[in-house]
């Protein structure tokens, strides 16, 4: 009889704590997204990110908000952004290309950080080494200058009389300069003369162009950089006016009118930085994240820019393309 007496104040007291555990509200995770790119040039990674997260079980407006900012023009207002979401105390924050992981770096030492889009984060003094980022900062790398060289190639076997080629790159993007660098061993091998289209403006873009053909170019590649992002379709028909097959970076350069494009894809890369940020906002630290390099690349073909500048595609590339847009 006791043990009853004693049992029903304790389901009682057991009751009541589990409805006030109940009615206490959930911790809703902030997350920062800050990324020196446009919105609709990012929009395909945005997207994957968003899904990743859909996933994983996060739902906006429930158990997460996402803050964004995009700036796809001046760099210079990459602090003051990474600024204003810092002050919403944010839980992590997801920065987007290399000038925004060093703007969101330079802004707090605290506050984790989870790049994408980035190309040597080493370098860039983002990380200590791949293996244990040493700081608040982890994340995926894009290894844009790492396959400089397959690009080359590729551009090579599918023009195989291609000698000089104009390099679009950007010097005051941290991630544009070593792709620059890395071209230069590779083209040599591929009895490649490389020409250096350095542009850092929007309005240097056609100006660059007729410098590249009065050259005598016969073809671009064009570095994985902000500016570029923002401005692929300028790009992709400058380059088809000036009668210049182009080879870049990524699938949606190819899909906005470059002749070809080879590298990671944004699905994959925005569902990593998921994957990222729900790690750290179960309690993992950067440190404990080592950065990640992609291992799947895509080979994406246009026959319409191909058709435009009168550019046969060998079918050797033909077979190789992981999607080719007709």
């Amino acid at each position: 009889m006791k043990a009853s007496v004693w049992f029903l104040p304790m389901a009682l007291v057991l009751g009541w704590m589990t409805l006030v555990e109940a009615q206490q509200p959930k911790k809703i995770a902030r997350i920062g997204y800050l990324a020196a790119v446009s919105s609709a040039a990012d929009a395909p990674r945005l997207e994957a990110f968003r899904q990743g997260l859909r996933e994983l079980g996060y739902v906006e407006g429930q158990n997460v908000i996402i803050e964004f900012r995009h700036e796809g023009g001046s760099f210079a207002r990459l602090p003051a952004l990474a600024a204003e979401l810092v002050a919403l105390k944010i839980d992590v924050l997801v920065a987007v290309t290399t000038n925004a992981a060093l703007a969101a770096k330079k802004t707090t030492a605290t506050i984790p950080i989870v790049f994408m889009g980035v190309t040597d984060p080493i370098t860039a003094g983002l990380v200590d080494s791949l293996a244990r980022p040493g700081t608040n900062t982890t994340g995926i790398t894009n290894m844009a200058a790492i396959l400089t060289g397959k690009r080359l190639e590729l551009l090579k076997e599918t023009i195989a009389k291609v000698s000089r080629v104009a390099v679009l790159w950007d010097p005051k993007a941290p991630g544009s300069i070593p792709q620059w660098e890395e071209s230069q061993v590779p083209a040599r091998e591929l009895g490649l003369q490389l020409y250096s289209m350095a542009v850092s403006s929007v309005d240097r873009y056609e100006s660059a162009f007729k410098e590249a053909i009065k050259a005598r170019n016969a073809a671009v590649w064009v570095t994985l950089n902000p500016l570029a992002n923002s401005n692929q379709k300028k790009i992709a028909d400058l380059a088809i006016s000036s009668r210049l097959p182009s080879v870049c970076a990524r699938s949606d350069y190819a899909e906005n009118g470059c002749l070809m494009a080879y590298g990671p894809g944004y699905n994959i890369e925005g569902r990593d930085g998921a994957r990222y940020v729900d790690k750290i906002l179960k309690g993992a630290r950067p440190t404990e994240l080592p950065v990640e390099q992609p291992t799947k690349f895509e080979l994406v073909i246009n026959l319409k820019t191909a058709k435009e500048l009168g550019q046969a595609i060998p079918q050797s590339i033909i077979y190789q393309a992981d999607k080719v847009i007709k």
